[in-house]
């Protein structure tokens, strides 16, 4: 048996342990990546990409305690995106520069006194000159009001990309399967004592100061080889909407509706063959859980006609994607306000709750590691074996929806 010393493990390849792996890294400490699939290729990949600032989190006309914690992720985001944060993200792709909220024109007076309210001064622009609207709102047929929101939207296979760049040799491709699989942790009184793992006639036993958990909703799995049974967690199910078709104008918004949830969040992702895949999240994919997918997609051909009269989707593919957030356990599956970490034995249980909340999770872990004392000890050199197989970037998260 062959071992590697590492100063920290990261186990799950998500937007969480991407960002904590590469902000490891830079800080100098032997940190090594597992995963089992593709990086990025689970929750991150179906996220609709939106780095949030808070506002759709306010929309009941109240500042939340959700509100607060993640209102300053965009800068710390937008400062990866210059090259000048804690990771550089200066080759990840941006959709758009801005997210917008917009209204249908039977409720604008609505918006105009709910943009009028403490809460939201100062986290929204209403964009009033029609040159300025985003093109697919210049229409004739647009009788709503348009907000500029300061999130950004990113092609998020570009991020996961960027977050993995030069650091591959550190990342090693794992099969957790407890009958077929090459990968186990050896667990001792509540410790991982080592992670074992094989290929072909090699054994490595992989050892660290401190092992994280970042798997999303793989976490109670690994948790029970590990042999512990909190923290708790909780999935809050979605089932998304896609639609491929060839409308000249992207759209990156929240429509307004009656509840504090946006009646419909569409981003728009571009495709090799010069359509759009736009992507609908929202209260329709919270309300349509339940649904079919040909009864989804029928209340999203209804909700877009009602909402985009002037789009035309005669000739659109549609598909639906239905996606697990795994979170800490919450009374009555209400959602997290943040990031978490919480400390068990000599690892570390860890949900970031939103793709933005990724540096913020970063942190927390960080201030744990200080607190236990793990210090870098110098990585210039540190690798695994040149033989050991790397887990590859995911695919778009519509690569098998559409002909």
């Amino acid at each position: 048996m062959t071992d590697i010393n590492a100063d920290v493990v990261v186990i799950g390849g998500g937007i969480a342990g991407l960002w904590l792996f590469n902000t490891l890294n830079q800080q100098g400490y032997k940190a090594l990546l597992l995963e089992e699939e593709a990086l990025g290729g689970g929750q991150t990949i179906k996220s609709q990409g939106i780095v949030h600032g808070g506002t759709k989190y306010t929309l009941s006309g109240n500042l939340t305690k959700a509100a607060e914690c993640i209102a300053g992720m965009p800068k710390r985001w937008r400062d990866a995106l210059a090259g000048q944060g804690d990771v550089d993200l200066s080759d990840a792709r941006i959709l758009s520069e801005y997210h917008y909220l917009w209204s249908p024109g039977d409720i604008a007076s609505r918006m105009t006194s709910f943009f009028a309210s403490k809460a939201l001064r100062g986290r929204v622009n209403q964009v009033k000159e029609r040159e300025k609207l985003p093109a697919i709102f210049r229409n004739d047929s647009f009788r709503g009001k348009a907000y500029e929101l300061n999130e950004i939207v990113l092609d998020i296979q570009t991020v996961v990309k960027s977050l993995v760049k030069g650091l591959e040799s550190r990342t090693l491709k794992v099969d957790w399967a407890p009958d077929s699989g090459n990968s186990r942790i050896v667990s001792d009184n509540g410790d991982i004592a080592y992670i074992e793992h094989t290929q072909g006639d090699m054994t490595y036993r992989i050892q660290a100061g401190k092992f994280v958990l970042t798997v999303g909703e793989g976490t109670r799995t690994l948790m029970g080889r590990w042999g512990i049974s909190e923290p708790e967690m909780q999935l809050r199910p979605l089932h998304m909407v896609m639609v491929k078709h060839a409308h000249p104008d992207p759209l990156y918004a929240h429509c307004l509706g009656v509840k504090t949830v946006p009646r419909m969040t569409v981003t728009s992702h571009p495709t090799e063959d010069g359509q759009w895949v736009w992507y609908l999240g929202g209260e329709i994919a919270e309300d349509g859980v339940e649904r079919t997918p040909e009864e989804q997609i029928r209340v999203a051909r209804r909700e877009l006609a009602a909402i985009l009269p002037w789009v035309n989707f005669d000739n659109a593919q549609w598909s639906t994607l239905r996606v697990n957030r795994a979170e800490p356990k919450q009374s009555k599956l209400l959602r997290p306000d943040a990031a978490f970490c919480q400390p068990v034995g000599n690892g570390i249980v860890t949900w970031p709750t939103k793709l933005a909340l990724a540096p913020n999770l970063a942190d927390e872990v960080g201030n744990l590691l200080e607190a236990d004392n793990v210090k870098p000890s110098g990585n210039e050199d540190f690798a695994l074996p040149a033989n050991l197989k790397h887990p590859e970037v995911c695919e778009q998260f519509w690569s098998k929806h559409f002909d």
